[in-house]
């Protein structure tokens, strides 16, 4: 495939061309604000200014930009989707959550360029098949199939140019837009958000350090044949590219037309391994992208593949974590109070009727711990419940306050499988699977 095709688009890899394309956008923005109020003038309208830029256009513009950036700038768009999903304007909402999976690839030239910059210009000698043109592309990079000429065969994990210099820039420059275009409320404190993005593209960007973590989480499972990791190759991973085992397995999200029975499995698994990361490792995979998970029919295993966004909790927010879970599951609202502070809530000042809200915000994400018997994820309506009362709190009662970084993550993960369960319409018995964490408090 050449690489004026149009499935490819270059990274833009200096700081100047990355801040030109988000200046550039920034203006088509503004044009787009003209044009949606001439028509609307037209048609005897007097719109505000934030009706004309949030437009879908708009919207549409942004994510557009921020896909064509890679890196940094589109991690940005995954987080704010995903994190402050509940207090940005629909439209803006679904356009960024198209960035979990919309990168287009680097072209062949930008790659190569790549591979001669790490494995030498040499590199093709290793390999009896090397394929090109990507099997996915995510945020930070693109994974290739390859096969070796001792008989290996390969996922490689290869970083975009530019991605690790340009976190800073593209971070700070990504917020700066969205809050001078107003596509963000005020009302929304990100700052503290933006900050741990950054430490933790930093750490996705370090592909050492996810061969490490894959490493510890293989062991930390070494004895549960439910999973299915791959294996590290050392002689051709780099600080830029992660060479892996290729791994069989079915996309988790084609997976709604399985039978019930391997639906309810994965999710169970995935369940299982979720109380397992924060109860016992103390160590979680906190990126809840479906991209990252695939199941293996044959041993019907569940297949993990994406270890940069994994995170080290320390005991106090772990044995939080549980307490609350406990408190929710026996009634107690004194105890997830309490567990709530422990874990960094209510660190600023807070009235009782949203301390109250907070809690109860809880109670409805801990509902299918506390459900007797199988929780129906297909039919419930537990995520815009959820949705609809974290909005109220911060908007109609004037309480927004960035949770703990960790909490953060944590939530965004748990978020994340109640939303791929409600996908496959799964119907899992959760507390069953909390049961061995049950203490009393």
């Amino acid at each position: 495939m050449k690489d004026n095709d149009k499935s490819y688009a270059a990274v833009p890899r200096s700081r100047l061309s990355r801040m030109t394309k988000l200046g550039s956008l920034a203006s088509r923005v503004a044009g787009g604000m003209v044009a949606e109020g001439v028509r609307q003038i037209a048609k005897g309208n007097k719109p505000k200014a934030s009706d004309l830029l949030l437009t879908p256009a708009n919207a549409k513009r942004v994510a557009d930009q921020l896909a064509q950036l890679r890196g940094a700038a589109m991690k940005v768009g995954q987080l704010l989707s995903m994190d402050a999903g509940d207090l940005l304007p629909p439209e803006l909402t679904e356009l960024l959550s198209r960035l979990r999976s919309d990168a287009k690839p680097m072209p062949i030239s930008q790659l190569n360029h790549v591979l001669e910059r790490e494995w030498q210009d040499d590199w093709q000698n290793q390999f009896e098949q090397f394929t090109f043109y990507p099997i996915a592309a995510a945020s930070i990079g693109q994974v290739h199939s390859a096969h070796t000429k001792d008989g290996r065969y390969l996922a490689l994990k290869i970083q975009y140019p530019g991605v690790k210099e340009s976190i800073e820039s593209d971070v700070d420059n990504v917020a700066t837009l969205l809050k001078v275009s107003g596509l963000i409320p005020k009302e929304v404190d990100y700052q503290g958000l933006l900050e741990e993005a950054k430490m933790q593209l930093r750490d996705e960007a370090d592909y050492l350090l996810e061969a490490k973590l894959l490493r510890q989480y293989a062991s930390l499972l070494a004895d549960d044949n439910n999973f299915l990791l791959p294996e590290i190759y050392d002689d051709l991973t780099t600080e830029h590219i992660l060479a892996m085992s290729f791994v069989e397995g079915e996309p988790i999200e084609k997976l709604t037309n399985a039978a019930p029975s391997v639906r309810n499995r994965v999710i169970e698994l995935a369940f299982t391994l979720l109380f397992r990361e924060m109860f016992e490792f103390r160590l979680v995979q906190t990126d809840p992208n479906f991209a990252n998970f695939q199941y293996n029919h044959e041993t019907q295993q569940l297949v993990l593949l994406d270890f940069g966004a994994t995170r080290a909790y320390p005991e106090f927010i772990a044995e939080g974590y549980q307490q609350l879970m406990n408190g929710a599951v026996d009634d107690r609202r004194e105890v997830m109070d309490d567990a709530l502070a422990c874990i960094g809530f209510f660190s600023q000042p807070i009235r009782d009727e949203q301390r109250q809200a907070v809690i109860d915000l809880c109670e409805y994400a801990c509902e299918p711990l506390k459900f007797d018997g199988e929780y129906d994820f297909g039919q419930t309506d537990i995520a815009k419940r959820i949705r609809d009362a974290g909005t109220a709190l911060s908007m109609e009662q004037g309480y927004w306050h960035t949770p703990p970084a960790d909490a953060i993550f944590f939530h965004r993960k748990l978020g994340g499988l109640y939303l791929l369960a409600a996908k496959l319409k799964a119907t899992v018995d959760v507390g069953r699977l909390f049961a061995p964490y049950r203490r009393q408090y």
